[in-house]
């Protein structure tokens, strides 16, 4: 027996097409291709040299039989959502392609909003919560310091920390819109650095939305805003570092080497806030009056006037109040200044202030 041997691709039209059939036959509109047509008249393919003739187009009449099918589901579709209640523009706007995601009413944030464009991003969350974010500038006979606070309410409570304003016979409030408002002293919590502050006269304010602090996991992404150095409305980002920080501060002015006048640093800088951590003290004396509190830790930058500020998730929420941070000292390079921020600050956790809002809003802690 000779195999006949050709090339792979090649066809040969010298034998019996009907033994080499090149697909199962079927039927089309009525008519049959590679096989028998419901007439009986069969179809080899021998006359186009082997191959099977081409199909011919589809006549109109079925073009518009089929395109009728996808409607009539649709039809079947709505009606069956009808009776079940509801979702039948959802569904109809599904199966022909169409985004139906704009007339849905999900997706917004409560409080402090972030648009879904922006959300997760560091742009999107300063963008919505800055306008809650205020710079705080406190006077007394020692001097004058700079500071940052929260707004809570639309008619102006505003928290902070307790030792940016402990001590202050004026205090001085400035939006992020530039407008000023004098403030007065609502109650004082030294034993979690804690003050609760009302503008007079104000309305309408921007707040801000306060989360979960138990919520908090080390590595989540988060932002800070605040005044540093009288830079007001200055945003930076980091992580959370560590959760459960024992800080130590000194619960006032008083004992502390560096006075509520430079504690905080006015525009001409000034030493850091003082405290502990550790068994060690940092930024200075922290005096013999202190108190500790559990902290988040974060690597957002944070220098004076961040105190008070917020620290802020990514869906825009306050999860702490920015309180110390560790910034080396150059004094030893005999440059008499201090250094900036290496990453080390520390937050009281927003529970923490939630938990003490009606003692604060009582003037209990004074």
């Amino acid at each position: 027996m000779t195999e006949n041997l050709r090339p792979s691709g090649a066809h040969s039209t010298d034998q019996d097409p009907a033994s080499y059939p090149y697909a199962s036959p079927y039927t089309y509109d009525g008519t049959a291709y590679n096989g028998t047509a419901q007439d009986g008249t069969a179809y080899d393919g021998a006359a186009a040299g082997g191959y099977p003739p081409p199909p011919p187009y589809a006549p109109t009449t079925t073009g518009r039989r089929r395109a009728k099918r996808p409607v009539a589901l649709l039809a079947a579709v709505a009606i069956a959502a009808g009776v079940i209640g509801g979702g039948t523009a959802t569904l109809v706007g599904q199966l022909n392609g169409q985004n139906s995601a704009a007339t849905g009413s999900g997706g917004a944030v409560n409080g402090t909003t972030v648009s879904q464009s922006s959300k997760g991003t560091v742009a999107g969350v300063a963008e919505a919560v800055s306008p809650a974010i205020v710079e705080i500038g406190a006077a007394s006979s020692a001097g004058k310091s700079t500071g940052s606070g929260v707004v809570i309410t639309e008619d102006g409570e505003i928290v902070t920390n307790n030792h940016v304003i402990s001590g202050a016979q004026q205090i001085q409030v400035t939006l992020s819109t530039g407008k000023t408002y004098t403030a007065d002293v609502v109650g004082t919590d030294p034993g979690k650095d804690l003050a609760l502050i009302k503008l007079r006269g104000a309305s309408g304010l921007k707040t801000a939305t306060l989360g979960d602090s138990s919520k908090v996991k080390v590595g989540e992404q988060v932002v800070a805003i605040g005044s540093p150095e009288g830079l007001t409305g200055t945003v930076t980002s980091g992580i959370v570092s560590a959760l459960d920080r024992d800080v130590t501060v000194a619960k006032d002015d008083s004992g502390s080497g560096s006075g509520q006048g430079q504690g905080q640093g006015g525009q001409g800088g000034g030493q850091q806030w003082p405290f502990e951590f550790g068994g060690q003290q940092f930024n200075g004396d922290t005096g013999e009056e202190t108190t500790t509190y559990k902290a988040l830790q974060t690597d957002a930058s944070l220098n004076p006037g961040n105190s008070g500020g917020a620290l802020i998730n990514m869906d825009g929420e306050i999860i702490g109040i920015n309180s110390a941070m560790y910034a080396p000292s150059s004094a030893q390079a005999g440059s008499g200044s201090s250094a900036g921020s290496v990453g080390l600050g520390f937050a009281i956790p927003v529970n923490t202030l939630k938990a003490d809002l009606d003692t604060l809003r009582a003037g209990d802690g004074s």
